[in-house]
This record gives structure tokens, sequence and C-alpha cells, in this order.
């Protein structure tokens, strides 16, 4: 079945790169023509000296209003009439909530809500919506609808259908769940989503809001009373700001509110407490696994005490800029970037939070500098420390984000969230306006202080996902007890001890039991044929592969979507053609065809122990069953890792590349659902991650094993 499966991906690949194309580069360098002498001369005359900075002034924001409802609901109103538009929002006060064994149902419910009400269906929302040219859109944090001035009565009719009557439809919950499940699928082998679930995990606990993760289970896990709960529970106007931004006023908007708010029901709101999470003593180096990655996905972490309205907010973000916070002169991109080509980014944040705010630093290098790239990021930040700022950076620093705060006024929503954030945290009124006056007044003295309170290189998490093979054995030195701690993809502790679980056996015997598992050497060897039908839905759409295979040197493997074959591939025992939507070609010689040879082979680990190099690599999980982990080298070079049960012998994932450079990909194909055709085990289920933009979750409907197949299928025109 591993042979299938190679070729297929090889059919995806293929599949994709005619359907889609990838963008050029169109930059250029451009050259600037060298200046006259006098030129030159005469501008050196002005320009020999930056002009002086003039003092930071304070900017007018525009006045917000306010008023309270009888039933709770916050009312803020931020008038705009440089277009004839204008937006309602409603942003729910409570904090995160600890969601267990339904880890996502919040999220969910909040997506629910626009899918039809006692009034409407899903359809007719959107078409009313889309008719008056307005968006709606719902969100466990809220709602937000916008519209042109004259149809702002329309949209709050809907948006309030939406509010007060959602109905959330059996079937769009069971479709949010398929889908759900599918980002999942993606998820679990993308560096970056793992290096999340793992950030969240060692940062805040897995019983705090921020800590927990989701995964296939907990979303399994999700009822649609669940959803309906967190509705009825925390969808109450005293839990609630509505913020009315446009062209507008507040009688305007007064009578409206209470025209389509007024009768919104109050409720009693939970307010749940939680620890404040420990912060770390010492450093510590989590690791997660990636088999097959050229790239590790570094983040240097841990919680900080650092609420929205914290004084500290205007200094410690000119902190953060140098260090490495956006700008491009940033510390940690100057080096790891333009010093030691390490990365093509390096990044830092400093993120404010209501519950705990946290510190963040991280990059993707190469395998072989994971080790020096982490030297480099805790340099930075020790530097941070001891060395200081010059006046120099410290003023670009200032520049960068007083130009980033002017920007961020362009838009009205910006207004709008100064403005719920100054009520809510109950910040002084002007605490926005004098913004730039608190930049320019940051000192050298104020960023010592900072980063002081906030660079804690001694006392941070050190999270790397990669390929452990390559990486995990020069990350000792980083841990504080020269020890790592290992992760699954959604942040479960691993125990990495195999080595009594593995004994004595050998990667011929591994291979043997699997051989085994399938039937047995004789039964396999006696196989002369086999066809199998496999289907799977392509973007909304089903496909079909058939696979035949003859006497081990001859295949033919057909894609077919509509009735109409995207790809075709046909080994005689000596040539090969591929075909598809853009043309055909024959394979004469060279690695492809020598690639192709192998594929058309049923049953390939027959010969694995006389034509690959193979290595224990030790036990890891897989889906909840342990499983011997093999590094397998063909005679070109090319490795795979291959995934055996321990308790059944079967293949449960091999992990390869595809590609090389830029277009390399790490494709992750796991197989289940063995079952028996005619005394041979087959996997019935084959789900592919990594060959495409989506995972491809194939399903085997049909295997004939030894049925008579005629040579003239494999006939290459």
């Amino acid at each position: 079945m591993n042979n299938k499966i190679l070729i297929f991906l090889c059919f995806v690949s293929l599949v994709f790169t005619q359907c889609t194309k990838k963008n050029a580069d169109m930059m250029s360098d451009t050259g600037i023509s060298e200046m006259k002498d006098n030129t030159v001369t005469n501008a050196k005359t002005w320009r020999s000296a930056a002009p002086s900075a003039g003092p930071a002034r304070n900017i007018e924001l525009g006045e917000y209003s306010s008023f309270d409802l009888d039933n709770g609901l916050k009312v803020i109103v931020v008038e705009n009439h440089k277009l004839p538009r204008v937006s309602y929002q409603i942003s729910l006060n409570n904090d995160a909530l600890v969601e267990g064994d339904m880890a996502g149902y919040v999220s969910m419910a909040g997506d629910q809500m626009s899918n039809g009400t006692k009034n409407r269906t899903k359809a007719q929302i959107d078409e009313a919506i889309d008719f008056i040219g307005a968006s709606l859109n719902t969100s466990s944090g809220g709602i937000f609808g916008s519209s042109l001035t004259k149809h702002q009565g329309k949209l709050l009719d809907v948006m309030t259908d939406v509010l007060y009557n959602p109905i959330f439809p059996q079937a769009e919950f069971d479709k949010a769940k398929t889908q759900t499940l599918s980002g999942l699928a993606s998820a679990k082998t993308d560096p970056s989503a793992i290096g999340s679930n793992v950030s969240n995990i060692v940062n805040y606990g897995a019983n705090h809001p921020y800590g927990e993760v989701q995964t296939e289970e907990t979303v399994n896990n999700i009822t649609l009373d669940k959803v309906k709960e967190f509705y009825n529970t925390y969808y109450k106007p005293n839990n609630a700001y509505l913020i009315v931004v446009g062209d507008t006023n507040l009688k305007e908007v007064q009578d409206n509110v209470r025209k389509y708010f007024g009768n919104w029901k109050k409720g009693v709101i939970p307010s749940p407490k939680y620890e404040v999470p420990a912060f770390p003593t010492s450093t510590n180096v989590h690791f997660a696994n990636k088999d097959g990655a050229v790239q590790s996905v570094i983040r240097i972490t841990y919680p900080i005490e650092y609420q929205p309205g914290n004084p500290d907010a205007v200094p410690a973000s000119v902190m953060n800029s140098i260090l490495g916070g956006g700008i491009f002169s940033g510390r940690l991109m100057q080096n790891l970037r333009e010093d030691k080509a390490y990365t093509y980014g390096a990044r830092s944040q400093l993120s404010s939070d209501q519950l705990i705010g946290n510190f963040s630093a991280s990059a993707s290098v190469r395998n072989e500098v994971t080790d020096s790239s982490i030297t480099e990021f805790l340099y930075e930040m020790r530097k941070m420390v001891t060395d200081g700022v010059t006046a120099d950076d410290l003023q670009l620093a200032k520049n960068s984000l007083a130009g980033g705060f002017a920007r961020s006024l362009e838009s009205p929503q910006t207004i709008a969230r100064f403005a719920r954030n100054t009520y809510k945290y109950n910040l002084p009124k002007d605490y926005y306006n004098t913004y730039l006056s608190k930049l320019e007044a940051v000192s050298q003295a104020d960023f010592e202080a900072m980063a002081k309170k906030y660079i804690r290189a001694e006392n941070a998490n050190i999270i790397v996902v990669g390929s452990k093979d390559d990486v995990a054995d020069k990350l000792n030195q980083f841990d504080a007890d020269g020890k790592l701690d290992y992760y699954d993809a959604y942040g479960n502790k691993l125990v990495i001890d195999d080595s009594a679980m593995i004994g004595d056996i050998t990667v011929e015997e591994i291979v043997s039991n699997y051989i085994e598992a399938l039937g047995g050497k004789a039964k396999l060897m006696g196989v002369t044929s086999m066809k199998t039908i496999m289907v799977m839905n392509v973007m909304g759409q089903d496909a079909e592969t058939v696979m035949m295979q003859k006497g081990n040197n001859k295949m033919k493997m057909v894609m077919s979507m509509g009735g109409n074959v995207m790809q075709e591939t046909i080994y005689d025992g000596s040539i090969a053609a591929v075909g598809g939507m853009g043309g055909s070609q024959k394979i004469t010689e060279g690695p492809q065809l020598e690639s192709i040879k192998e594929q058309a082979e049923m049953f390939g680990h027959l010969k694995y122990a006389t034509e690959k190099t193979m290595e224990l690599k030790g036990i890891e999980d897989v889906n909840g069953e342990k499983a011997y982990k093999l590094s397998v080298v063909d005679k070109e070079g090319k490795k795979s890792t291959e995934y055996f049960s321990m308790s059944t012998g079967y293949l449960l994932k091999v992990v390869s590349t595809q590609g090389e450079g830029e277009q390399l990909q790490v494709v992750t194909t796991e197989l289940s659902e063995y079952k028996p055709v005619d005394g041979v085990m087959v996997a019935h289920k084959i789900d592919i991650i990594g060959a495409a933009p989506f995972p491809l979750n194939m399903k085997v409907t049909e295997v004939m094993v030894n049925k008579p197949m005629a040579d003239t299928e494999f006939l290459i025109k």
C-alpha cells in the first residue's frame, strides 16, 4: 500500500502544479544614476544634518459620547462624518472561559449565530445584507455590522434578529465540526501551530483558558446544547458594549439603540477566577518533533504581568521595538538575518491582556543553525539588560512607533477601539490623545528600566519545533537541568524513554512483522495483480483514483473528477508515460522513471532488507498507538520516516519530502482501517497532509486481488 501512496502523491503534486501558478518574483534592483559633483555639493549644504524634531504635540482624536440603557448595555458613540457609513459593534465583556473537554465550543457558538433565525434562513440573512451593500458577522466576542447610514435601520433589523433569535441549525453545526476537524488535521503538522500549542501549555498551564488546546477529541465532544448554553449565558446586555462609529449623532443613536436594543433581557453573568500562571524560574527547553522538517520554529516566551493601560505600556513598547518589535533595524533582525543569515525574519513582542500578558521572540531557522540561533536570541536579550541603548537608536524606535500610530488613526475602527478601551479599562480620557507626548518623553533610563523588568533571558521557556533526529541533541545546553521536555502536536507532554520497550528487536524484524501482518511473505509474493479504487473530496468535488498493478513491473493510475481525467501515469515495464490536463510526456530514463518503476511494485517492503538502509530511531505515539519509528534511506539517498504499530505490526504513518529548495514539502501520510481482501490486509483509510493546501482524506472503496488484468491496459501510445 505504501507504493500506492507514493505515486498518488506524485499525482497530487502534478495536478496542483497544473491548476495553479506560482507568482513570479517581480522585484528587480534599480540603480540610481550618479549625480553631478555640483549637485552633490549643493545637496550636502542643506542635508548635512537632519532637521531637529519639533516638540511632540497632543492629538485630537475626537470626543466620544456614552450612555447606558436600563438593561445594562453600555453604549459608546464615535462620530465620523467623512463617509456616509455607520457601524454597530456588540463587544462582549466576559473573560475567557475554561472549556475543558469541549475546547472549541465558544468560538463555534459565535460563528453559528448567523446561520439562521426563527424569522430568516441563513440564505435570507445573507440576501438581506447583500441587498443593502452591508456587512454582518458574528463571533464569540460579539457581532459587527456596517452599512450606509441611510440603511442602518435595515441593518439593525437583521442584526437584532440574529442577536435575539438564532436557532443554531443542526446541519450547519455538523458542517462546522467537520470543517474544524479538517483544519486541525492540517494544523497538527504545521510547525507554527504546534509551537503555539506548546507555548500556550507551558506558559499558562492546561487549566488556564489560554493554556487550553483544541484537539480532534475536544471537537468531537462538542454538543449543540453546549453551544446554545454559551449563547444563552453570555449574550446579555449587561455583559456587552455597543460601539457605534460613523456618520451619525448622539440623538439618532439613542433613538435607534432604545428601539432595537431596549428590550434585550439582561441576565446573571458568571465571574470565573483564575490563578496567575507560574513564571519560569530558569530556562527550560520544550521540544516538539516534526519528522522531515528542514527548519526549526523557535519561540522564547514567558508570561508577564502586563494588563491594558499599564503605565509601562509606552516605554515598554519602545524597548521591545528596539529588540525586535517590527522595525527592520531591530536587534534580533539585524543579528539573525542581516549578520548571520540564519532566517528571513526574527521578531519579538510584548502582549498585554487583562488576565495575563506574555513576552515572545521567534524565528524559523535552518536545522543546522538551530542551536546557534538560540544562542543569539539569548545574547541579544541579555544585551538589552546590560548595554542600554544609544540616543539615535532610541529616537529611531520612537519615530517608527509614532508613524505607525498616525497611520492607525486613518481607520474609524481604531478610534472606536480606543474609546472602548478607555471606557472598559477606566483609562484617563486623554490617554490616547497624549500618546505622542508620552512617546517622545521616553528616555534612555526608561529603556533600561523596561529591559530589566520585562526581558528575562535566564527565566524563559524555549520552545523548538523541528526534526528531533537532527536538532534535539544540540539543545540540552540551554536547559537548566540539561534535559529536554518533549511534547506532541497538541502540547501533551511525552515520556521519551523507550530503551526498555525496544529491547533487542531489529529493523529487519519490524519490517518482517509488517509483512506477516499483511498476510505473510508467501501470500504477498503470490499476488500477481491488484486493482484498488479510492475516492476523496477535492475542493468540493468527488475525485476517484484507480490504481492497477500487475506482475510488479506494470502499473497504471488514473485520477478523475466529474468524469474528466485529471492525471494518468502508465508504466509498461520499461518506460513510463505521464499525462494530464497539460498534455503528456514519455519518460525513458532518469530518477523519475526509477521512482515510478519502484512504485509499480505492489509490496515494496519485501525488498526493504536488501535495498534500503534502515535505522530504528525509537518509539513514538501515533494517534494513541505506540509505534516503532524507522528512518529509511533508499539507494538515491532519499529519506523517509515510517511508523509501525508495536501491537499489530501495521504501517501507521509515513513522513516524506517532495520537491526541493523553496518547493520542498513535508508530507505526512496516515494509514488506518486495515481490512482483509482475499487474505491480504489493506488499509482502507488514507489521510495525506502537506501534499495539497488542504488535507486529502482517501477512502478505499474496492480492492481486487489476482483478478484477470489485460496487458493492453498498460500500453503506451
